[in-house]
């Protein structure tokens, strides 16, 4: 008899489950219209910008903001970089593979200043996550403390690892 075995819940069916509403940035500004101009103009073939920075508005809270732009690449980023906050930068890198094959691919730099408050170092992990939302597109991470970190020939080895075909002989 196969009736002992049949259970019939009694209990009322539960409408369908839905997602929960997605949880507000942790940090305000990120959404700001200046901040998406700047990355499609970093993405842009048509534009000369390579680099964008994105930097805590004051010393105290969440709010971010772009900081600046340029066209100086991972050079001039780097003299940008400030020894006592956490910066975001996503830049634009061309290299060549050989005589005819020209690569560009992205990264997105995760700043620590040497001289940066523990508390705001704590929280980079977090952040970073939303700050990647807003710069999604990106073939490497650079976490980075050192200007020495955004040396551009140990970048361009970074991308080429990381861009799957390698033209160079594995020379890096």
């Amino acid at each position: 008899n196969f009736s002992t075995y049949r259970h019939i819940s009694r209990r009322p069916l539960l409408p369908p489950t839905t997602l929960p509403p997605q949880k507000p940035p942790v940090m305000s500004g990120l959404d700001a219209p200046e901040i998406a101009t700047a990355y499609e103009a970093v993405r842009s073939d048509k534009d000369e910008t390579n680099w964008l920075l994105i930097s805590y508005a004051s010393a105290v809270g969440n709010k971010m903001s772009l900081t600046k732009t340029g066209t100086g690449g991972l050079t001039e980023l780097a003299s940008e970089l400030d020894n006592s906050q956490v910066q975001y930068a996503y830049v634009r890198v061309e290299y060549a593979n050989d005589a005819e094959s020209k690569r560009v691919k992205f990264a997105f730099v995760i700043w620590i200043g040497e001289n940066t408050k523990i508390m705001r170092k704590a929280r980079v992990s977090i952040e970073s996550s939303e700050v990647k939302r807003v710069l999604p597109h990106h073939s490497i991470t650079v976490n980075a403390s050192d200007k020495g970190d955004l040396d551009e020939d140990d970048i361009v080895k970074r991308l080429r690892k990381a861009g799957g075909a390698d033209y160079n002989g594995g020379r890096g």
